[in-house]
């Protein structure tokens, strides 16, 4: 997860209110999200609200406590998850992952082509469609060395659709009555973000979020090749990666819940604890998307990120329904 730093100036918004005020209404919000009164998609509302009325105070942290947060909760969730399960929805995703990353990067190379927008960000919008997001964003713009401009215009066209996702894929989940393991695999392949997957799933059932994640964060190991790969386009000697360790103990957590039997003692506990700190990152995510950051988008960009994101969602849909 990353999320763009930017200070946001008073007369882009549209309550004018002092610091104080502005940390106190901030602070409501996230003791609001905290409790199991506001669900993930409230609270991704929240935050979008919050950024367009009094501001987000705290913007410069926003970046570390939403990549924090977010890998925490995810590893939480592991703990509500079984080995056995875990591995059937790999097998059933593998192949989807493997054709849905390699034909939006290509599709998306040729699309960045027509619209001419510059290469970077061409390129990292693609990424960040055809992985995992913010993610894969952060992974590979210090790989191919890209600037600020770029890695902004890519991030905000990310969290964009997200934040659409979040609300329009369970009402399309169930209007095609798809099954939990349908929507889990349809989320996990057409949804950026590891934040948004995990917010849509869990609103459409249990195992359907079980089948998101972990086909989500097997997807999100592909950040590895495609940096390696990135290299080589870009002509890039540092070969300076990041690779998400944090999947790790995701998988550790599972193994605990599955073998451990004192492990499920706690885990319901620790799930709760999970599932409010997701609730919480996306209402960060929505407080960073001010209107700096939308209108920073452009219309190329965001119109390339538009016809990746439909192209990507309706194949993935149509193959979930048709051949999983």
């Amino acid at each position: 997860m990353y999320t763009q730093n930017t200070s946001i100036k008073n007369n882009d918004l549209l309550l004018h209110v002092n610091d104080n005020a502005s940390k106190v209404i901030f602070i409501g919000c996230v003791i609001l999200c905290l409790s199991p009164f506001v669900s993930p998609a409230i609270a991704l509302l929240m935050g979008l609200v919050v950024a367009q009325l009094t501001g987000h105070p705290y913007m410069q942290l926003n970046h570390k406590a939403t990549h924090l947060l977010l890998q925490v909760s995810v590893v939480g969730l592991g703990f509500g998850m079984s080995v056995h399960s875990a591995l059937q929805a790999g097998k059933e995703g593998i192949l989807f992952t493997i054709a849905s990353i390699t034909s939006t990067l290509v599709f998306g190379y040729f699309l960045g082509r027509w619209l001419k927008i510059e290469k970077k960000t061409s390129y990292l919008i693609s990424t960040g469609t055809a992985i995992c997001g913010g993610s894969a964003i952060a992974a590979i713009s210090p790989v191919i060395k890209a600037e600020e401009k770029q890695i902004s215009i890519a991030l905000g066209c990310v969290f964009i659709f997200n934040s659409i996702a979040l609300f329009v894929f369970p009402v399309i989940g169930h209007h095609f009555n798809l099954s939990q393991t349908q929507f889990g695999l349809w989320c996990a392949i057409a949804i950026h973000d590891t934040s948004s997957v995990v917010g849509a799933a869990s609103k459409y059932g249990t195992h359907a979020l079980e089948v998101a994640t972990t086909v989500k964060l097997a997807r999100a190991l592909w950040i590895i090749p495609v940096a390696f790969m990135s290299t080589f386009i870009f002509k890039n000697k540092s070969k300076k990666i990041s690779i998400p360790y944090f999947i790790g103990l995701f998988i550790l957590a599972m193994v605990a819940n599955t073998y451990i039997p004192a492990v499920s003692i706690v885990s319901p506990y620790i799930i709760l604890i999970a599932k409010a700190g997701l609730t919480l990152t996306l209402f960060l995510i929505g407080a960073g998307l001010s209107r700096q950051v939308l209108v920073s988008v452009g219309f190329k960009p965001l119109l390339q990120g538009l016809v990746l994101w439909i192209a990507i969602s309706a194949t993935a849909l149509y193959a979930v329904m048709h051949l999983a």
